[in-house]
């Protein structure tokens, strides 16, 4: 087998219905810059386009960005059959977990009605995707 190339991840790309306004929910709740917003592209809705977060030069992290898609539908969670599932979440590690529910809910997140574990809480952001904060 020959050896395998420098490969790494630098970004996550979130379909979703609303870009600009899920990019600018993300910002608040992670204190990162939106730095990349675009307008819908031809044919789109005004809602539509594109945006990214991006963490400092300094911080190894990847970007997060956030794709119009023209077929969105919310995800179902937890999952149930013949619905559309979540086919990823984020997982985010907190150092205080009621602090940090409070303060996603202050920026918009839902807390989900079920929660599978003790020291993790699942919200949904804006758009219906679930994400997880967990000591």
């Amino acid at each position: 087998m020959p050896t395998p190339p420098r490969l790494r991840v630098t970004s996550v790309t979130i379909g979703t219905s609303q870009p600009r306004e899920l990019a600018h929910f993300y910002s608040r709740l992670l204190g990162l810059p939106v730095t990349t917003e675009d307008g819908p592209g031809p044919g789109e809705p005004d809602n539509g386009g594109w945006a990214q977060i991006r963490p400092p030069e300094h911080v190894t992290a990847p970007s997060l960005s956030f794709e119009y898609e023209r077929s969105y539908t919310r995800p179902v969670w937890p999952s149930v059959s013949g619905e559309q599932t979540a086919s990823q979440h984020l997982d985010i590690e907190v150092d205080d977990l009621p602090a940090a529910v409070e303060w996603a809910v202050a920026c918009g997140a839902v807390l989900a009605e079920f929660q599978p574990q003790d020291n993790v809480r699942v919200l949904l952001d804006p758009d219906g995707h679930p994400f997880c904060l967990f000591l």
